[in-house]
């Protein structure tokens, strides 16, 4: 960041009175801009014991699966958030979705919100950032093409809690 989005100024980079890290602060106006982690929100989709997967059309990681997922939007809650993310890249209706896991990505500055859901219709297909959709039983999850440590966490721990009749809140981190 060179310039302050309060006045146009220049901004320094300094540890502000009563902080302990540095930040952006603006020269003139002394706005601190700060700077901070991104929510990042998905769902882990399910029709009886299938499990909705997406293959990425866009990068990172382009052309390898993943549960509906992306970046929450200002005014939306996390739920809306991943119930938006299901309809845009797999064109679903959720329905019976709660809260799943919590997942620091402390490297990448990002929290993740996971959900999990039923498909409220069998209708489903590829939005514009998905080349393709499909259920898959537990035994045909293509594990190896995975786009992300953090769904393949997810989903083994899903799976695990489905197979043990469990419904918990996971706090997942990544060193």
């Amino acid at each position: 960041m060179k310039f302050c989005s309060t006045c146009g100024a220049r901004v320094s980079l300094k540890i502000p009175e009563g902080e302990d890290r540095l930040r952006h602060v603006c020269d003139t106006c002394h706005t601190i801009h700060y700077q901070n982690p991104k929510i990042i929100t998905g769902v882990i989709v399910t029709h009886g014991e299938q499990v909705l997967l997406c293959r990425r059309a866009i990068e990172p990681r382009y052309g390898l699966w993943t549960y509906p997922a992306g970046f929450m939007e200002n005014a939306e809650t996390s739920a809306q958030a991943a119930a938006r993310e299901a309809q845009e890249e797999a064109q679903v209706e959720l329905k019976n979705q709660r809260l799943f896991s919590v997942v620091d990505v402390p490297q990448a500055n990002h929290v993740h919100v996971i959900y999990c859901a039923e498909l409220a219709h069998e209708v489903y297909g590829a939005g514009v950032e998905s080349l393709e959709v499909r259920l898959f039983a537990e035994s045909a999850i293509p594990w190896e093409t995975l786009a992300f440590q953090s769904v393949r966490r997810n989903l083994e721990l899903f799976l695990a809690d489905r197979q043990q009749n469990r419904q918990q809140v996971h706090h997942i981190q990544f060193a």
